[in-house]
């Protein structure tokens, strides 16, 4: 049985929801970690428990939303390869980049967000019919979020931990909103 569109729309921003709270509560757990300078581990420790709790619970509550997120997923399927393969780069190349360039990855993982989401958002409306109006909505304040990024980091030279911070929050933030959307859009 295929779910409606806002059945949907609801399982995303659940989703989007919760990686919301797991970036913000990771960041503040492994900012306290950083302080007290915790072993390496328990940096992974605090990253892995954020997203198993937060989604642990947001899939025992509701298991329903798995099949709406996968079948809206499935919707790329159909697309050509060169589509395809354009929508895995906006995504990846962000991220692969992080290896060459370390000491901008807060930057590249608001970009590999912001151009994944946009460039999903964009082949989704144009080859599946669909506008998921909260990825674009993910996608754009990640975009934005860069020069923001870039002037506090530039601002606080002598504490890129900051900068650090209010990127994840930035990432954050672009979740919570876009799943704030899909949970109280009405269409």
């Amino acid at each position: 049985m295929q779910n409606s569109p806002l059945e949907v729309r609801r399982a995303f921003g659940l989703l989007f929801v919760g990686v919301a709270i797991s970036v913000g509560t990771a960041s503040i757990l492994s900012e306290m970690a950083f302080e007290h300078k915790d072993p390496l581990y328990y940096y992974v420790i605090i990253w892995f428990g954020s997203f198993a709790i937060t989604f642990g619970g947001i899939f025992s509550k509701f298991r329903h939303i798995l099949g709406s997120i996968r079948g809206r997923m499935k919707n790329s399927v159909k697309w050509t390869p060169a589509v395809k393969a354009i929508n895995g780069l906006c995504w990846a190349a962000p991220f692969a980049a992080i290896g060459i360039f370390p000491p901008l990855y807060q930057y590249l993982i608001l970009l590999g967000i912001g151009l994944g989401n946009t460039s999903t958002y964009t082949f989704m409306k144009k080859f599946s019919g669909l506008t998921n109006h909260e990825q674009i909505i993910v996608g754009a304040i990640s975009l934005v979020a860069i020069p923001i990024a870039v002037f506090i980091d530039t601002s606080f030279v002598s504490n890129q931990t900051v900068a650090v911070i209010v990127s994840r929050f930035m990432i954050a933030a672009a979740y919570g909103a876009g799943g704030i959307y899909a949970l109280v859009t009405k269409k």
